[in-house]
């Protein structure tokens, strides 16, 4: 299973990639990692802009100790993938790490 990657001579481990479900209160095993339930949790940390509908920063994939690996919609229309920092990011102030260009770039840094 590739679920691990090292970025600035850090390790990072995915803990798991995040599921879209219809019913996510019926699936008591995957339901907690439907995006739209993380979202639900932790929204107004994934946006710096309180006028803006929606979110920015859309959490793709749990990683170890509470942080999530997302897609970043800020700066382009190709997302680049970032790690955000759950303890750092505040509402409207989420606090975020560039990690790979885009989605293509960062399966390649995957390794076992």
């Amino acid at each position: 299973m590739l679920n691990k990657f090292s970025h600035d001579d850090n390790d990072y481990i995915i803990e798991r990639f995040l599921c879209i479900l219809e019913d996510s209160e019926s699936d008591h095993v995957n339901g907690w990692y439907d995006v739209e339930v993380i979202i639900a949790q932790i929204g107004e940390r994934l946006t710096d802009n309180e006028d803006s509908i929606g979110i920015d920063v859309i959490p793709i994939a749990a990683l170890f100790a509470g942080d999530f690996l997302c897609l970043d919609f800020r700066e382009a229309q190709e997302p680049s993938v970032v790690i955000w920092f759950h303890e750092e990011s505040d509402e409207f102030e989420p606090v975020t790490k560039t990690v790979a260009k885009n989605i293509h770039n960062f399966f390649e840094l995957l390794t076992q």
